[in-house]
This record gives C-alpha cells, sequence and structure tokens, in this order.
C-alpha cells in the first residue's frame, strides 16, 4: 500500500521509484565456495611459498651447522656446477615429448574406432579406457612382471628362439627406454581416448552428411571437420598430459629406479633423490623451483601458440 501511495504521489511523467535490490544474492555463491577456496589455497600456497623460501636457503637436517641463508647459492650451483641437472632435464624434455605424442596420436586413433557403432562396442570402450583406472604402482608392479628376465616376455622370446634366457630390457641401456615408454604408453593412452571421443560425441552428424553429398571423402573429413573439432580438446589434453608426464616419479621409480647408469632418471626423480637420499632440501627446492618455472613458462607459450579457446580465422 505504501509503494502504491508513493506512485501516486509522484508526478506524473515521473518514473515509479526502484526497489533496492539486495547485494546478498550476488555474494551468494562466492560465499558458498569460500571454504573450499580457502582450503585449496591453504594446501596449495603454503607447499608452493615454502619451496620458494627453503630454495633460498641452506637446509639440511643432518647437518644443522651449515644451515642458513643462501641467497641464489643453489640456482648458481644448478645451473653452472652440476652437469646432472642439464643431463636429467634433458632426459626430462625427451621423455614428455615422445609420451606425449604417441599418448596422443594412438588415443586419437583409439578414439575414432571405438567412436564407431558395431556388435561388441560397449565393451572395447571398456577395455580401452580400463588402464587408466589402474594405480601408477599397480601399473608398474605389472610391468616388472613381465619384464622379469625369468618369468617374463623375454623367457617365452627365449623359448621361440629369440633373444637369449636371463635377458633383461630394464637393466640394458639399449633396450630400457622403450621398455618404459611401453609401459607408461599402456597407462597413457587412454587418457587421450576418454577426453577425445567425449568431444567426439558432440560433433553433428549433419556436418559429415553434408560433406558426404558434396562429395568429400573420408580423409577430407577427418581434416576439415574432425580436427577443427577436436582442436580445443588436443591443445588442453596435450597441456595437462606434457605437465604429467614431467612429473612422472612412480612408473619409472619403479621399473628402473632412474637406471641403468642413470639413463631414466628424470628431473623430479632428481629431486626426490637429493631430497630423501641427500636431505639437501634446500637444493631440491631450487630444483623444484626451476621445474616449476620451465613449466609455466612452456605452458604459457604453449596456450598462446595454439590460440586455445579462440577462433581459427
Amino acid at each position: 500500500m505504501a509503494q502504491a501511495a508513493a506512485v501516486a504521489k509522484a508526478p506524473q511523467g515521473a518514473s515509479p521509484p526502484r526497489r533496492r535490490k539486495s547485494a546478498t544474492p550476488r555474494r551468494l555463491p562466492y560465499l558458498l565456495i569460500a571454504p573450499a577456496g580457502l582450503l585449496m589455497l591453504g594446501f596449495i600456497a603454503y607447499p608452493v611459498i615454502s619451496v620458494f623460501y627453503y630454495s633460498l636457503q641452506h637446509f639440511n637436517p643432518t647437518k644443522p651447522w651449515r644451515n642458513g641463508f643462501a641467497g641464489l647459492d643453489n640456482f648458481v650451483t644448478a645451473f653452472t656446477n652440476d652437469p646432472d641437472f642439464w643431463r636429467t632435464l634433458g632426459f626430462s624434455l625427451q621423455w614428455v615429448v615422445v609420451q606425449v605424442v604417441l599418448q596422443l596420436l594412438l588415443g586419437l586413433g583409439l578414439a575414432l574406432v571405438v567412436n564407431q557403432t558395431f556388435v561388441g562396442r560397449g565393451m572395447a570402450r571398456a577395455l580401452v579406457f580400463s588402464p587408466w583406472a589402474v594405480s601408477g604402482v599397480l601399473t608398474s608392479a605389472v610391468w616388472m612382471l613381465l619384464y622379469n628376465s625369468q618369468t617374463g616376455i623375454t623367457r617365452y622370446l627365449a623359448d621361440m628362439g629369440i633373444g637369449t634366457y636371463g635377458t633383461s630390457w630394464l637393466s640394458d641401456t639399449a633396450t630400457v627406454f622403450p621398455a618404459v615408454v611401453t609401459a607408461e604408453l599402456w597407462r597413457g593412452v587412454p587418457f587421450f581416448a576418454i577426453l577425445i571421443l567425449a568431444d567426439l560425441q558432440s560433433v553433428s552428424k549433419d556436418l559429415y552428411e553434408a560433406a558426404e553429398v558434396d562429395g568429400a571423402s573420408r580423409l577430407r573429413q577427418f581434416f576439415h571437420i574432425t580436427l577443427p573439432h577436436l582442436k580445443d580438446a588436443i591443445i588442453l589434453s596435450t597441456l595437462l598430459r606434457a605437465v604429467w608426464e614431467f612429473n612422472n616419479v612412480d612408473l619409472l621409480y619403479t621399473l628402473t629406479g632412474g637406471g641403468p647408469a642413470g639413463e631414466t632418471t628424470t628431473l623430479p626423480l632428481r629431486i626426490a633423490s637429493i631430497a630423501v637420499d641427500s636431505h639437501d632440501f634446500g637444493y631440491a627446492s631450487a630444483l623444484t623451483s626451476i621445474a616449476f618455472v620451465i613449466l609455466l613458462f612452456c605452458s604459457m607459450i604453449y596456450l598462446r601458440l595454439s590460440k586455445f579457446g579462440g577462433d581459427d580465422k
């Protein structure tokens, strides 16, 4: 009634008074996610800040008399006096490139196959995706049994006259890299297959029907319809997988421990060895900071060059 009276008393031609909107509904979503956001910030920010702090320190619990502020000494040591840093960094980059490229190609192929309609497609999809559900430690245990020189693949190959008995692919510098690459491919390919298949489901069939009417071949449809539609999914999946593979520790540590002769030692394995075995947390934190900056810089450049989320035109 009071609002109607105010409208009646308002001068003719004047707009009616506006109701004051409460700011609470606009702030409500942020208030609801604030507890989870604060917890995530605490669990993420504190470790990151701690790593950067200890990277500027000499910190070794077994030698407390040497602890103290180091400045940039740890970083200078990494770049100038530690040849293992450059060797492990080079192998990490090689590992990431080989794994991501092969996983992408195989995952894309599997996604295209299980996207077709055929009898037993559900079972085929389950088999393709099942390795992704297996933990890294269990995957390593399975492949250790397969590569065992007494009971694994090499034993059966020797029975068929291929190779010799007692051969261990994981202890030979000529075969260890293909062996660990194969084991990681078995685990990593389903990741790409899942993401790419999910994106394939959203491609309109009308596009393919129109292309067939225009006489476009399957190959032209793939390059002009399928790949452009999968662009963002491929960019995102390759970036995530590159970061995960760079930080890969469980499979390589379990299968080879970084050997033989350091042939499969990545930078994260080197950091773990320095921190856990040598207890030099200051230097390990410095290497971790360097790895963080490398990943951040490469991710930014990759997203910028790939124009993720942008228009292809």
